[in-house]
């Protein structure tokens, strides 16, 4: 009965969540259906990531033993949190949906010139081929993950999941720099920081995580780290190996980006002043006197 409660809480907290927000940017901030349908995804993304990085704090600090000790925690939010990621897979499409809906964006220009009919049916394919990977990931999540950290792990290793929780900690940062691309705001300071710190924060939470988990372990049990695969449960080594990859593979894309903007920058070319008719030095972002002697 508690488990049903929880989960039926998420099922209602986080699309409710979207809802709330959509309709508060369209009724009270006057915005447009896909901007406020995009931004309020990107949103209740964040407050799940928040949510979840907090518990995973509160689980790690709390535990001494990471094998042994247990937190009450864990298995409530592993409940309240797996709806999430089935209502997530939604939340994005909508965004996919919103931005073919937009007059002149790039995708829709692509259908457009293939003559493909802009229908819900072919914007689903469209979806589907496009993020293929982030919706194999969210299924796997509720498929495999949702089983493995509440039965077959016996409730041992509170430790581990605390840790897991953390690797959301990198998800409001990713969510702010697609807001800011999606309203070209690739060249403002705030997207600049907000770079700097998703490109730490998903490093750290993410990409070293993984090899993390395996040397707590191996310091707990004091065997060296390459035997911590030959003793660990295979549903441990699974989830690793299927979701460390694909930590990699985003984090190589997010270091492209980052390399392109930079590349970018450094190849624009220099301001050049012009004469115009009236001996004006002209810059793009302003005019510049230019006084001749005249005899």
């Amino acid at each position: 009965m508690w488990a049903l409660t929880l989960i039926s809480a998420g099922s209602v907290f986080f699309p409710g969540l979207f809802l709330l927000s959509k309709l508060t940017l369209r009724h009270m901030m006057g915005w447009e259906e896909g901007d406020a349908a995009v931004v309020s995804t990107r949103l209740v993304s964040s407050v799940q990531a928040v949510m979840a990085s907090s518990a995973g704090c509160v689980i790690v600090s709390s535990c001494r033993d990471v094998m042994e000790d247990r937190h009450w925690l864990t298995d409530a939010y592993i409940l309240f949190a797996t709806p999430y990621f089935a209502y997530d897979i939604y939340g994005m499409f909508l965004c996919h949906w919103h931005k073919l809906q937009v007059k002149g964006h790039e995708e829709e220009q692509q259908q457009e010139e293939l003559g493909a009919v802009r229908s819900k049916g072919s914007a689903v394919v469209g979806y589907l081929r496009r993020e293929v990977l982030m919706v194999l990931h969210h299924v796997f999540m509720v498929a495999f993950c949702f089983p493995a950290s509440l039965l077959w792990r016996q409730g041992k290793g509170d430790y581990f999941q605390g840790l897991l929780f953390l690797a959301e900690l990198s998800t409001p940062s990713v969510c702010l720099g697609k807001v800011l691309i999606q309203y070209k705001k690739q060249h403002t300071l705030l997207h600049k920081l907000n770079g700097v710190v998703m490109l730490l924060t998903f490093f750290t939470c993410r990409v070293v995580l993984f090899p993390y988990l395996y040397y707590a372990y191996s310091r707990y049990a004091s065997i060296p780290l390459y035997s911590v695969p030959l003793v660990a449960p295979w549903q441990c080594n699974l989830g690793a190996a299927l979701l460390w990859p694909l930590q990699l593979y985003w984090f190589t894309l997010i270091c492209r980006g980052a390399l392109r903007l930079f590349t970018r920058r450094l190849n624009a070319p220099p301001k050049t002043f012009k004469p115009d008719h009236g001996g004006c030095l002209t810059q793009s972002n302003g005019c510049t006197q230019h006084h001749t002697d005249r005899h």
